[in-house]
């Protein structure tokens, strides 16, 4: 999963005014006095008889709330803002300024935790402050359930500690408050990689519970992936995270026709193109997943997954062709073809990325099989020292 993405600095300050209002109460008047005083316990005291003897009191409740946001007891103070605004709306703009404050303080708050975590020498240090993170931003979400920033820079944190279940909410709310690209690829990664995990559990245990699961995270998958398409189309993550789901959930046609009819409407678009070429290898039409592939790579000659996946082709195409001639008694000259024409397109990919062990190890078997034993036996080497 990714994570590591620093969140943004808020740089909002708000200072509290605090004015006097006319004809008060005795216990309002002596409220104020104890507020300015910074006596907040008798001013909090008062008060409390203040909505006893007046449970309309807007001012009553707004200034209880207010004492509350100072001793950071925030959900005690939203409730009393929220009364006060439920008797009139004398006090929204001191409300809404109070309100901003706090969550200024309670942001700025989760992204120097964050920063700390980030920077920390431990594993300890930095889940310790990632969780600090996570409860400053939690607050703040309370204060302003409306920020977009809030909700993206917590979906960070929970992704950092590998919480990854509980970034899925402030991740629907990014997309529910703005459409997010980042929501849309991260929570359809996290669906798709739940899936993935049931589904080998399943594989080892035969569970019928991790099998459904599996299916259902899956399709919950399919469901944001497909979302996200109608905003981005043309977004090479989420078609990737869209084409797996499907294959993973046995849905060959569906994705089949999906980006079929992708590559019909946009052909020079890479991004279909190379997902189309994963559904039909993932169907095993080895012949129509080259063609993809390569076109993909006449888009982009430098398209590293379309080189890793054309690579795959042929050296799946070259087992099952293998596979075939000894069923049969005999030798596959065409299976070899198939090895040999993998062998540029894992050179390319290491090229790029040279610190890949299970390429390299699966470069090392197409080796073998071509008889490359010098070639082999330093790509088996290159994958043991990548993995120590």
């Amino acid at each position: 999963m990714k994570s590591g993405v620093k969140p943004l600095i808020a740089l909002i300050t708000l200072v509290f005014l605090f004015s006097g209002f006319q004809c008060a109460s005795t216990e309002i008047t002596s409220a104020k006095l104890y507020i300015q005083q910074k006596n907040m316990a008798k001013a909090e005291e008062v008060l409390k008889r203040e909505i006893e003897k007046n449970p309309q009191s807007a001012e009553g409740f707004y200034l209880l709330g207010f004492i509350y946001g100072e001793q950071e007891k925030i959900s005690d103070m939203v409730t009393m803002f929220d009364k006060s605004l439920a008797v009139n709306k004398k006090f929204v703009k001191e409300i809404d300024g109070q309100k901003k404050f706090h969550w200024a303080n309670y942001f700025n708050r989760g992204v120097a935790f964050f920063n700390r975590a980030s920077n920390a020498n431990t594993a300890d240090s930095a889940k310790l402050n990632f969780e600090k993170s996570a409860a400053a931003f939690n607050v703040a979400a309370v204060l302003e359930p409306d920020s977009a920033d809030t909700y993206k820079n917590l979906a960070f944190v929970y992704m950092n500690l590998q919480r990854y279940d509980d970034a899925v909410a402030p991740l629907e709310k990014m997309i529910a408050l703005d459409k997010s690209l980042e929501a849309y690829r991260f929570l359809g990664e996290i669906y798709y990689t739940n899936g993935s995990n049931l589904k080998d559990s399943y594989d080892r245990g035969k569970k019928a519970e991790d099998s459904i699961n599996a299916m259902i995270n899956f399709e919950k998958a399919i469901k944001v992936a497909s979302e996200g398409k109608k905003h981005y189309p043309t977004d090479s993550e989420l078609l990737v995270i869209l084409s797996n789901s499907y294959i993973a959930s046995n849905k060959l046609d569906v994705a089949m026709s999906t980006f079929e009819e992708g590559v019909k409407s946009d052909p020079n678009n890479k991004a279909y193109r190379y997902n189309y070429g994963v559904v039909l290898l993932g169907a095993n039409n080895f012949s129509a997943a080259e063609e993809q592939f390569k076109k993909a790579l006449e888009i982009d000659p430098g398209y590293l997954n379309a080189e890793y996946n054309l690579a795959v082709t042929y050296v799946k195409w070259g087992a099952i062709l293998q596979k075939k001639a000894e069923d049969e008694g005999k030798e596959s000259p065409e299976a070899k073809e198939k090895y040999q024409a993998a062998v540029p397109y894992f050179q390319a990919y290491l090229d790029k990325k040279p610190d890949d062990a299970a390429v390299w190890e699966l470069a090392g078997k197409v080796y073998s099989v071509l008889g490359k034993i010098e070639d082999a036996k330093q790509a088996f080497d290159k994958a043991d020292k990548l993995r120590k």
